[in-house]
């Protein structure tokens, strides 16, 4: 384990944007994803997030078991993440029990879905969570977003939302979908909401 990734200081620009909107190319990168719809509030939440965490500290932590993955290098399991969008669009975005979402941890480039499924087999025998049915390994390419840090509730993201759509028309982009994505710094638990740090995202494309 000759090297130790940090995503704070080794993928800064993704994970670290300042307070105010940028433009950047997201590649593609290796996610355990489930999905899920409802208020995030409600336990069912809780038990998606238990259940992605479960999966990323098994794949941290293998380089302690006799089968160590080919390629393994230490590293901080990144943030949780989540691509929010509504079930039924004709219904306000402030109804919470209407979201439908896909949340998500990224992964070190080692794992392969090989790998992936006997760490799922491994988590499913030490614990039961009906969530880690629904996990599963996946890329995902974001491609070219507007991004930006929000720090304070996650009640008050339509204000950065619209500092965000205001930049892009200032510099000759337009949103290309209402799905955004939710990078979470903070864990709300421990943390008061008007010190919460997440960062926003959504895709975007460069008019011609």
């Amino acid at each position: 384990m000759s090297k130790k990734v940090d995503y704070k200081k080794d993928f800064k620009h993704l994970y670290m944007p300042k307070t105010v909107p940028e433009i950047l190319d997201v590649p593609k990168l290796p996610f355990i994803m489930v999905d899920g719809s409802g208020d995030p509030n409600e336990e069912e939440f809780g038990k998606a997030i238990e259940a992605l965490y479960s999966l990323s500290y098994a794949v941290r932590m293998s380089y302690k078991s006799d089968d160590v993955p080919a390629g393994y290098y230490e590293y901080t399991v990144f943030p949780l993440e989540g691509v929010w969008d509504l079930l039924d669009r004709s219904k306000p975005s402030t109804d919470k029990s209407n979201f439908k979402y896909t949340i998500m941890i990224r992964q070190p480039d080692f794992l392969t879905e090989k790998e992936f499924e006997r760490f799922l087999e491994q988590t499913k025998r030490k614990k039961a969570n009906p969530f880690l049915e629904k996990a599963r390994f996946e890329q995902a390419t974001e491609g070219l977003s507007c991004q930006m840090m929000h720090i304070g509730s996650f009640d008050d993201e339509t204000q950065s939302f619209e500092r965000m759509e205001a930049f892009c028309a200032e510099h000759g982009y337009s949103r290309t979908s209402k799905i955004h994505r939710e990078i979470y710094l903070s864990d709300p638990r421990k943390t008061e909401p008007a010190k919460l740090k997440t960062v926003l995202r959504f895709p975007v494309k460069k008019l011609s």
